[in-house]
């Protein structure tokens, strides 16, 4: 169903972003800013419109994008993610040309916890024979 008007959410790591995705010239603001002022890395950004590239339509939707949690790798995940989905929202023909990118799949891997007696999660004190 076509409508004007769409929203996706988007998980990665510990970020979540919301997405808001309406007609437009092709504006996109990320909590109120700019998102090549909001990302330091440009591969972070470029990570971001992957999935209005592959669509060829960057021109063509206004986003609002509010993201919190995490660093800018996971941001930038769940973005591009929330992205994917809100595009699936507003026209769901579209939805076989983001699967075939992978742009529709949630990374799913998680930092892992730092057990007792460890350094990190998994890397063990040194071992002394003598």
């Amino acid at each position: 169903m076509k409508h004007n008007y769409s929203y996706g959410t988007g998980r990665r790591k510990s970020s979540v972003a919301r997405i808001f995705l309406k007609s437009g010239e092709g504006n996109i603001t990320l909590n109120g800013t700019d998102p090549k002022k909001f990302f330091k890395i440009e591969r972070d950004y470029l990570n971001i419109i992957t999935p209005l590239e592959v669509l060829d339509s960057g021109k063509k939707f206004d986003i609002k994008i509010s993201v919190k949690g995490g660093g800018t790798s996971g941001q930038s995940g769940a973005i591009r993610l929330g992205i994917a989905r809100a595009l699936m929202d507003y026209d769901i023909s579209l939805k076989p040309l983001l699967r075939a990118k992978n742009l529709i799949t949630r990374d799913s891997r998680q930092v892992e916890r730092k057990k007792v007696g460890f350094r990190k999660a998994r890397k063990k004190r040194q071992f002394s024979k003598r």
